[in-house]
């Protein structure tokens, strides 16, 4: 049964997936970047990005295991890019020709787009009504397996306030960010009926499993 998964989401000790005052050259905010120190060392980030190094252990097994038996990703128009209004045609993400994600993507906006194919086997469809229309669309093509999604803050709120979210990977930063976009203000994350499965400290993050 295909599931809606949210992984290698990072968020810092005081509960922000990004900074405040995020632009173009800080598209986590400021601080936000340092989310991610756990994961850039990892042999899985370094492999997507055609390095042969990189880190084993905990943090990698993490990385790792949240991309198996993905069959299609939804994301928000800011984890898309940066661009507001109508799209142009040059702007295809910010993964060059060749994505990381080698399935259809869709991403939520409210300008319409044409479908923009991409090497590597990753398509990008632009969805414009709604969270539900968006996954509805992404379990078709994910043909039995799973639909990952991505960022940004914002977007895994409107799935996680719909009960639409299977399983959160989230992994918590010691690093404090003070302000910023927060994921669970306001949201009552036990009466949605989530329960933390799994609870993994390492040296670099503490890495938590919530199912529903």
């Amino acid at each position: 049964m295909t599931k809606l998964r949210v992984g290698n989401f990072s968020l810092s000790l005081d509960g922000y997936g990004a900074g405040p005052d995020q632009s173009p050259e800080n598209p986590l905010g400021v601080g936000g970047e340092a989310l991610h120190d756990w994961f850039i060392p990892t042999r899985t980030f370094q492999r997507v990005h055609g390095k042969e190094d990189g880190t084993a252990g905990v943090d990698d097994e993490f990385a790792a295991r949240v991309h198996r038996n993905v069959g299609a990703w939804i994301m928000g128009r800011n984890m898309f890019g940066p661009i507001r209004g109508s799209w142009p045609d040059e702007w295809k993400g910010w993964w060059g020709d060749n994505p990381p994600f080698h399935c259809p993507v869709f991403v939520l906006t409210h300008h319409e787009r044409a479908p923009v194919t991409m090497e590597g086997g990753t398509v990008f469809h632009f969805v414009t009504d709604g969270i539900e229309a968006a996954l509805e669309r992404a379990v078709q093509s994910a043909n039995g397996k799973d639909v990952l999604l991505g960022g940004g803050v914002a977007t895994v709120r409107q799935y996680l306030r719909a009960g639409l979210i299977d399983e959160m990977h989230l992994a918590i930063s010691p690093i404090l960010l003070g302000s910023g976009e927060h994921l669970f203000a306001n949201i009552d994350i036990t009466n949605l009926g989530y329960r933390c499965t799994e609870h993994v400290p390492t040296q670099n993050a503490t890495h938590v499993v919530l199912t529903k």
